[in-house]
């Protein structure tokens, strides 16, 4: 039997379950995106830096208080850490795929001297993608 829960099937067919790696892999992914380290995002969490390493690798399964505590630092919500096109479209910073531009972006975000500043970027390209929907 399957029970439709916020948009996920939670059963026995295994291609709707998303894995503890998949997972780790979006935290990763977000953590970068706002240019903070392991340990800054530990810390922010409440957690060892190795902790969140066990996390992002998938070693260690989140419980739903850490899975929250991550999503509030990151300023997400926990829901984009199950949903396929945030697991499935979070390419490595080195992802050969990666076209010049995404680098630039990249590059240059990286840059950003504060937090604040990665935020604002992040809300701004939010908003703006907001106007063109992915098919």
């Amino acid at each position: 039997m399957v029970y439709p829960c916020a948009g996920l099937y939670i059963g026995c067919m295994s291609k709707n379950i998303i894995t503890s790696t998949e997972i780790g892999a979006v935290i990763r992914s977000h953590r970068q995106a706002l240019g903070l380290s392991q340990e800054q995002l530990a810390e922010k969490v409440g957690v060892s830096y190795q902790q969140v390493q066990r996390y992002e690798n998938g070693m260690t399964t989140l419980n739903v208080e850490n899975m929250q505590r991550i999503a509030r630092a990151l300023d997400v919500s926990p829901a984009s850490f199950f949903t396929a096109q945030e697991v499935h479209a979070a390419p490595t910073p080195d992802d050969p795929n990666r076209n010049a531009d995404e680098k630039t972006v990249l590059r240059l975000f990286k840059k950003l001297p504060t937090a604040a500043d990665k935020k604002l970027v992040i809300s701004v390209i939010r908003r703006f993608s907001k106007k063109f929907p992915t098919k």
